[in-house]
């Protein structure tokens, strides 16, 4: 499999017929992903952003995956754009072989929700529409379910998220291990609608005139909805833990909003806390942990999540935004 770089990418969009020969373009690797090379391609014409999935993520874990992913991707971006244009970047291009796909480039004054976040700007608008689209997918996917089977990628999702953030983490905690094991049943066994995989803030955009904007889609699958919920709450729960006093409101705001705009159209899962403390707690203890929580915190987040992972199912999920949570 030959990696493409700032370099070697020219000749491979020549070659492609996506830019022209005598072209003059401007190249920019973009840095922040650990599963693709991902590159900008700006000319005259066009704004483009190519991904290329690496059989080998970077982070500290060897986390092997599927390069065909990038197939699963190019899909569900064709998909996602045609439900909710406003929201998706379109398909540009596909090279199933390479492992290629580009995309429209989103607005270039956008920012990652993740970086503003973490700087203490909350727009709640955001959380307003996250929570409107991907309920929207979801009632789509539950619909259409019996029409979506090219996206019945059992394996992908098991190296990608069953394994580094349920499995792993079940693996260092015997003593709540077969809580967790039932939150794994619940993916494996009850996969009723369209499921993004990947619902977390450092893949969502914002655009200085406020529209948002939704990426990464390689782990698109067929599966249980409380995933996608679960796992953008389990990264605020992180940010929560992370905030100044001052901030502890805006964050738990942000994710009241964020549910209140789902349940608008879709009923939550009784098992989203459970799944949320998960995901959080395996951003500590998982193969790809954040990298913005002091000790201290992590320690803190470890103690709570575990306490509502040894509880009964149906606990409410703003609980986990309650300042004596910390």
């Amino acid at each position: 499999m030959n990696l493409l770089n700032e370099n070697s990418v020219v000749d491979f969009l020549i070659s492609h017929g996506i830019i022209k020969w005598d072209e003059r373009v401007f190249v920019e690797e973009l840095t922040g992903g650990v599963s693709n090379t991902v590159l900008a391609i700006k000319t005259d014409s066009v704004d483009l952003v190519l991904k290329q999935a690496l059989p080998v993520l970077r982070v500290a874990q060897r986390w092997e995956a599927d390069p065909r992913r990038a197939v699963v991707e190019a899909n569900a971006l064709k998909l996602y754009h045609s439900i909710t244009p406003n929201q998706v970047p379109d398909l540009a291009f596909l090279d199933s072989e390479a492992f290629v796909l580009i995309m429209q480039r989103v607005p270039r004054d956008s920012t990652v929700w993740r970086t503003d976040l973490l700087s203490g700007k909350f727009e709640f608008n955001v959380a307003d529409v996250l929570g409107s689209t991907l309920a929207q997918w979801h009632l789509y996917g539950q619909a259409q379910y019996a029409k979506l089977q090219e996206f019945r990628q059992d394996e992908l999702f098991e190296q990608l998220r069953i394994d580094p953030f349920y499995r792993y983490v079940a693996g260092k905690n015997p003593m709540i291990q077969s809580n967790i094991q039932l939150l794994i049943d619940e993916l494996e066994q009850q996969r009723i609608t369209l499921v993004h995989g990947d619902f977390s803030p450092k893949n969502i955009m914002v655009s200085d005139a406020g529209s948002v904007y939704v990426l990464d889609y390689e782990v698109t699958n067929l599966g249980n909805p409380v995933f996608d919920l679960a796992f953008l709450l389990g990264h605020l729960v992180c940010k929560f833990f992370r905030a100044p006093k001052d901030q502890e409101k805006e964050i738990a705001e942000m994710a009241s909003r964020f549910i209140a705009s789902y349940c608008a159209k879709r009923e939550l899962p009784d098992s989203l806390a459970h799944h949320t403390a998960l995901i959080a707690l395996a951003r500590v203890e998982g193969k790809s942990p954040v990298d913005y929580l002091s000790s201290h915190q992590q320690n803190k987040l470890q103690k709570f999540t575990k306490e509502v992972l040894s509880s009964p199912i149906g606990l409410d999920t703003l609980k986990l935004f309650d300042t004596d949570a910390k």
